[in-house]
Formats: C-alpha cells, sequence, structure tokens
C-alpha cells in the first residue's frame, strides 16, 4: 500500500507539473502572437517649424529639413532671416559642378552678409552627402553668418569643419539645374523662402533654363573659401 500511494503520489506531481509547463508555453505563445500582430508605430511627422522651403528661379521648390538637435542656432539663423525676407532674390553667386551650390549674400559677391553677428561653430558629425545643407564661413571657424551650400555630391573632406544644418528631402532636381559658375554668367536665385508652419505658397515659376554641365574638376576645400 505505501508503494502504491508513493506512485501515485509521483504521477500526479508530473502530471501538475505537466499542466503548468503547457500552460506557460501557450502564455508565451499567446503573447508573442499578440506582439507579432500589433502595427508598428507611426513615425513622427516632421516638425513644418524646421522645414525650410527655397523657391528657386530654376523651376521648382526645394525642401529643406532643418537639424536644431545639432545646429541649433544655426537653424534659429536661417529662420530668421527667412523670416524676414533676407534670402528672397538672392542668387547662387558660387556654384562648382559636382561640388556645392553657394548662396545667401545679399551682395553676390561672396563677401556680403547679414547685419547679425556671426556665428559660433557648431560642427557635428553628420556626414557631407549629396542634399546636404551647410554654412558658408572664411577661414575662421566661428564667421558662419548668413551664406549657406547645398551639396552636389559627398564631400566628406568638409565634415567636422563646416555646420551642417539640414539636407534636401525634395526638389534636388531644381538644385542640380541650378547655373554654373563663380560666379555663373547668368546666375539663378531664390525667388522666395519660407518656413513650412509659415504656409506660404509658392510663386509662379517660369520654364526653367537648364545649364550645360562641364566636366567635374578636382576640388579641394579651400575652394568653398574663395583662396
Amino acid at each position: 500500500m505505501t508503494v502504491m500511494f508513493a506512485n501515485l503520489s509521483t504521477r500526479s506531481l508530473f502530471l501538475a507539473a505537466f499542466a503548468i509547463l503547457i500552460s506557460i508555453t501557450f502564455g508565451i505563445s499567446s503573447a508573442y502572437a499578440q506582439d507579432a500582430a500589433a502595427p508598428p508605430a507611426a513615425p513622427a511627422a516632421p516638425n513644418p517649424e524646421n522645414i525650410l522651403h527655397l523657391d528657386l528661379s530654376t523651376g521648382g521648390r526645394v525642401t529643406i529639413q532643418m537639424y536644431p538637435e545639432v545646429a541649433p542656432a544655426h537653424v534659429e539663423r536661417i529662420k530668421t532671416l527667412t523670416r524676414q525676407g533676407f534670402y528672397n532674390g538672392v542668387i547662387f553667386h558660387r556654384v562648382i559642378d559636382g561640388f556645392m551650390a553657394q548662396t545667401g549674400d545679399p551682395k553676390g559677391t561672396g563677401q556680403g552678409g547679414s547685419d547679425l553677428p556671426d556665428l559660433k561653430a557648431e560642427f557635428n558629425k553628420t556626414p557631407h552627402l549629396r542634399g546636404t545643407v551647410s554654412m558658408a564661413r572664411t577661414n575662421e571657424p566661428d564667421t558662419a553668418n548668413s551664406q549657406f551650400f547645398i551639396c552636389f555630391q559627398p564631400r566628406f573632406a568638409l565634415d567636422n569643419k563646416y555646420t551642417v544644418f539640414g539636407r534636401v528631402t525634395s526638389g534636388m532636381q531644381f538644385v542640380d539645374a541650378i547655373e554654373r559658375g563663380e560666379p555663373p554668367a547668368n546666375p539663378s536665385k531664390v525667388l522666395q523662402a519660407s518656413i513650412a508652419a509659415d504656409n506660404v505658397p509658392p510663386p509662379p515659376f517660369a520654364p526653367p533654363i537648364m545649364a550645360a554641365s562641364s566636366p567635374e574638376a578636382p576640388i579641394t576645400v579651400d575652394q568653398l573659401n574663395g583662396n
């Protein structure tokens, strides 16, 4: 009788343990299935306060996502000048094929800027890729003011030497169509600059005049400074 009772107890314990194991396994499987079935969270919409629109004479609107998280002072400067109408009508005075298109000088010579003080550099780890938008400066690091350039192609030699504050997200074809030259014979211009949050509609665009591309020549970093 004692042996039979021991066998019965062992069997009961085994069945109870097996039932618990099945319950745990089923619970984990159900939770995994629920997680797998849940749709991924939608990405946060870009903040229109940090989106710059450039309406170009080449025929369309260029949209630039600005990066206040890495260059807050530079983004704020661009927004301030844009809302003042500073960039409206300003030409691209320095455009090097295969490198970049530079604008932001109301004099159109590369020597001008705004009446605001120069900015302290905010060099960051954001690379200079196609469509990257970065601040121009002199040979001194803390001299960015109003001028900026848009890269046609990656230029990693500029990384950590110029303040990147944004990147083109649409309309790069209108950047590619900017007239080349230093200065160009018939410069392209910013017809209108605006911040997306202000809901400024684009102006009427004339049919663009496409510039002929010249063979790409080797570029040095000093060329950006006019040396």
